[in-house]
């Protein structure tokens, strides 16, 4: 059974990350990869200027929680230490999103971004686990989705590491950014993932 409302205690603490809700000085950090085409190549939002981006965290200042199906829970994704300027301690160097996609098949959807800069370290990954052992753990989610382009190979490794199983490919399935395009589709449920993280509790 989901369990509602959707607002953890903060931060939500990893190795090397805080996970929070977004604050309105964030602005520059996140300037960084909203505006980057190369970070929202295969993410629906454009590159955006200052302004937009601003209009975005606005936004996202009020999604710290969640309360009913169809919102989205985006925290930012603070780096914590670091000792050279693309890890600069306190950073946001992306976020990460859980959709609550249905509460009669207790689903949500998956989704982050995260600055071109700190790519290929395992920061996505660490904040995705971390939302992970959130919708499994504390909010009694069944199965957790996540739907990406099929030219997103990053995405899809950062998936795989998870545990997530490859479910679909649907062909020319999207009109996304001027161009038909393939979807993948990976999932996982609640006891694979506690088969991987918690197998005592199995």
């Amino acid at each position: 059974m989901v369990r509602i409302p959707w607002a953890p205690a903060y931060p939500v603490s990893t190795a090397r990350l805080d996970l929070r809700p977004h604050r309105l000085d964030d602005l520059d950090d996140l300037v960084v990869y909203h505006s980057d085409p190369e970070v929202v190549r295969y993410i629906p939002w454009p590159a955006r200027t200052r302004e937009q981006t601003a209009a975005a965290l606005d936004a996202r200042t009020r999604q710290g929680s969640v309360f009913e199906p169809g919102q989205w829970l985006v925290l930012a994704i603070v780096l914590r230490g670091g000792g050279s300027s693309a890890e600069r301690p306190d950073r946001v160097i992306g976020e990460v999103l859980l959709k609550y996609d249905s509460e009669t098949d207790a689903r949500g959807e998956l989704g982050y971004a995260l600055a071109a800069d700190v790519a290929g370290h395992g920061f996505g990954t660490e904040a995705a686990e971390a939302v992970l052992a959130l919708a499994f753990e504390e909010f009694g989610l069944h199965r957790v989705v996540a739907n990406l382009d099929a030219r997103n190979d990053a995405s899809a490794r950062l998936l795989r590491r998870l545990g997530m199983r490859q479910e679909a490919h649907h062909l020319r399935a999207s009109w996304f950014k001027g161009e038909w395009t393939d979807d993948l589709v990976f999932a996982i449920t609640r006891d694979e993932w506690r088969a991987e993280h918690i197998p005592e509790a199995l």
